[in-house]
């Protein structure tokens, strides 16, 4: 067949002029692991061989689990974070051993906002299969919000001040030096499913009446001031990227002419590479099926200049829908979750079936698809 679309190279500009290039347009999407059973933050063998298969897998671009900015931006007591220098170093090795075998690797930062301190949903961690809030008195700890809202049905979270505002921005500022220092190709911020800064976006939950509540401008104040913040400390010739929920599916939310436009924004401010999902804020109200999420991609490609980089995710499984996707311009490349966990040779076996040049070590290439 034909030089397969979604298995060719592109190069994702950065704010210098320079640009990250990668050897396919298939990306690992960034999935909660809830694997680290000390409750420190410090990523461990787990997220080596979990990173360090995708790697032997073929996508081009891996993105981390929620990575905490600090230890109450965890969803659970059993998140990765980078707050402190133990976790940075943890983090090196795995970059170290993804760099070895050919792939870049990005890693998205997040807080967890009025989401933060719940019980994680594994067995494996949670015998007792608890949900919700994890009790103070058990560990957990109080959480932080735009507005309190109980759309979370969580433990109320506390509205944060101006000053825990400025606070967390010099958190997010310290995670991306660290992160530049673990040696990180790529910086995806987490604006997306409902966490602190879609908690400050969307109209479902932000009621604030001061400069970070009310208008469009102010809801998005605080993401701004994140993204310079970030862009303060993390180099130039690195890419600065963004996941947002283009749509709450709510009429009265956050929409997706809101992302449209958020993302010119954005770009304005040196985030090039975008990655749209949805939802997130209260109880899910939109589609499903295969490539649901794919017109919300597609609207933002649209608005953007030509070298943005728009990656479409979610009921993305087939090789050859996600080459449809590429083919006919409805986004630069697509970001594989839950099919990448039920098969981790899932780009590999995509290249095979499209007729590319598989790119998994060579110890594996007596393997069959």
């Amino acid at each position: 067949m034909a030089q397969s679309n979604l298995f060719s190279p592109v190069t994702i500009p950065t704010r210098s002029g320079a640009g990250m290039t990668l050897a396919n347009r298939v990306t690992l999407a960034p999935m909660c692991q809830y694997a680290i059973p000390a409750r420190d933050g410090v990523p461990v063998t787990w997220q080596l061989v979990h990173l360090g298969s995708m790697a032997h897998g073929g996508f081009a671009l891996l993105h981390t689990e929620a990575t905490a900015i600090s230890p109450e931006g965890r969803i659970s007591d059993q998140d990765a974070g980078i707050w402190n220098t133990e976790q940075e170093q943890a983090w090196a090795k795995v970059v170290d051993y993804v760099h070895q075998h050919g792939t870049k690797i990005s890693i998205q930062l997040a807080h967890a906002g009025a989401k933060a301190s719940t019980y994680p949903w594994l067995p494996a961690q949670n015998e007792a299969k608890q949900v919700g809030s994890i009790p103070l008195d058990e560990g957990g700890w109080q959480t932080i919000t735009s507005t309190d809202s109980e759309l979370y049905q969580l433990a109320p979270a506390q509205e944060m001040s101006t000053e825990q505002i400025q606070r967390s921005l010099r958190s997010w500022a310290a995670a991306a030096q660290r992160a530049h220092e673990a040696g990180f190709d790529a910086l995806q911020i987490h604006a997306a499913h409902g966490y602190l800064i879609h908690q400050f976006l969307s109209p479902l939950s932000n009621s604030r009446t001061d400069e970070y509540g009310g208008s469009y401008a102010n809801r998005t104040r605080y993401l701004k001031e994140v993204v310079a913040a970030i862009a303060e400390v993390w180099p130039a010739e690195k890419v600065l990227a963004i996941r947002l929920s283009g749509e709450d599916w709510v009429s009265e939310g956050w929409r997706i002419a809101d992302t449209v436009q958020l993302a010119g924004e954005l770009y304005e401010q040196g985030v090039r590479a975008f990655d749209i999902s949805s939802a997130g804020i209260g109880a899910f109200h939109g589609p499903s099926g295969p490539g649901y999420q794919v017109p919300l991609a597609t609207a933002v490609k649209e608005a953007l200049p030509d070298d943005a980089f728009v990656t479409a995710v979610g009921g993305i499984t087939h090789p050859l829908q996600a080459e449809q996707i590429i083919v006919t311009g409805q986004a630069d490349g697509v970001s594989i979750g839950r099919a990448a966990l039920g098969d981790p040779q899932w780009a590999n076996r995509a290249a095979e079936q499209l007729g590319a040049p598989r790119s998994n070590p060579q110890q594996y290439w007596r393997g069959r698809w």
